[in-house]
């Protein structure tokens, strides 16, 4: 018989898995704290459990860890696992660490099946969706493996961050996503707080209501274009969900959200999508100028990008990148650049592609598809809001 995977489990599910195996639910409460406050392997080791549950717990259950293929420390004190997570895939998680956090960007899904045109993940293609035990085995391994590293003090935390922005769409992997958001939030397991938690999304719009009623937490919209017609080209699930219903959707979601501002991320390419023009445009969508597009409080996080052969695309010059921004900050929106971390070992954002088998032939699909440079649409000069 297969053993079940505790990491399977937010607080609820343990606990009807034990109420199954004929115990109260403080024990499961017990059992939650020591796996994932005190990354607990073993359940020998947890000794104010009853003797009887563990030994129910070592004939029916584990605790999975995924197996480290590789590790990786940057001079800046990144650090980037590749996992193994089966049949010949693999998945990255990256710890970066600043003066007041820690933050961990996690991974969904084995590949991703999105394909933007700048991230080197969706050039590898996507073969399938993690478990939610493989996404928190991720922060499990992180958090108890850089205690010791740093050689914190017992209750020491050294992840205070998490970022759904490793591999994959979590969106399109909603069923082991929010198990997992309720795990990093307990305050029986990680204890993080929804500002600290936060879901990258290229804008599955379904999705963003479902969570907004599920589990909101931070959100961060990979936006990367101020117009349909360029976003088409660089995010191709623009063309199922235009920007309309994308703003639309933020917009609804800070209703619940723990944050009153949306953030963001926009890749700045080399003459594709970083011209003054286009920088007025972005700003007129952000603030409700465009018709049919509401207003949505947001934070501008401007990225450079990370080139990879298969691209095609450039990074921004520094000069043109300060320019952008400086259209955004003008107009009153908080516009920050993103420093880039990690470089060395390949770490930075877009540039997670750990070992995926294309299973769906996007790449393939990508070849076909080249990027189409669209000229920005000249915007009027005119006094701008704050």
């Amino acid at each position: 018989m297969a053993l079940v995977n505790l990491l399977d489990f937010d607080l609820d599910g343990l606990a009807a898995h034990c109420e199954g195996l004929g115990e109260k639910r403080f024990r499961a409460t017990q059992l939650f704290r020591w796996i994932h406050q005190k990354g607990a392997g073993d359940f020998g080791a947890m000794t104010d459990l009853a003797k009887s549950l563990r030994d129910k717990l070592a004939g029916t259950a584990e605790i999975r860890p995924l197996s480290v293929i590789t590790e990786q420390a940057s001079v800046d004190g990144t650090v980037k696992w590749l996992f193994d997570v089966g049949n010949g895939d693999a998945v990255e998680a990256v710890f970066i660490p600043e003066d007041d956090r820690g933050t961990l960007c996690v991974s969904s899904q084995a590949g991703c099946a999105v394909g933007c045109r700048f991230c080197s993940t969706g050039h590898q293609g996507f073969s399938r969706n993690l478990s939610t035990g493989e996404i928190l085995a991720q922060l499990w391994h992180a958090e108890h493996h850089l205690r010791q590293r740093l050689g914190l003090a017992p209750g020491g935390r050294a992840i205070t961050n998490v970022v759904m922005m490793g591999m994959g769409e979590p969106l399109q992997n909603y069923g082991a996503l929010v198990p997992a958001l309720r795990v990093m939030l307990d305050d029986h397991g990680y204890g993080l707080s929804r500002r600290r938690v936060t879901v990258s999304t290229s804008g599955v719009v379904p999705m963003m209501d479902r969570l907004r009623e599920d589990c909101p937490v931070a959100l961060a919209v990979s936006l990367h274009a101020p117009t349909d017609c360029l976003r088409d080209e660089l995010v191709p699930l623009n063309r199922k969900y235009p920007l309309a219903e994308l703003m639309a959707a933020c917009q609804r979601y800070l209703d619940r959200a723990p944050r009153d501002f949306i953030t963001f991320e926009y890749c700045m390419l080399d003459g594709v999508n970083d011209s003054p023009a286009q920088a007025r445009e972005l700003l007129d969508l952000v603030q409700g100028r465009v018709p049919g597009i509401p207003r949505v409080p947001c934070k501008l996080n401007l990225i450079p990008f990370n080139p990879f052969p298969a691209s095609g695309l450039l990074r921004s010059p520094r000069e043109r990148v300060l320019a952008f921004a400086k259209v955004l900050q003008d107009g009153g929106v908080v516009t920050t650049v993103r420093k880039t971390r990690g470089d060395d070992i390949d770490a930075a954002c877009g540039q997670l592609a750990g070992e995926v088998q294309d299973r769906t032939r996007v790449n393939e699909r990508l070849k076909r598809l080249p990027v189409r440079v669209v000229p920005a649409t000249p915007v009027p000069p005119g006094p701008r809001s704050r």
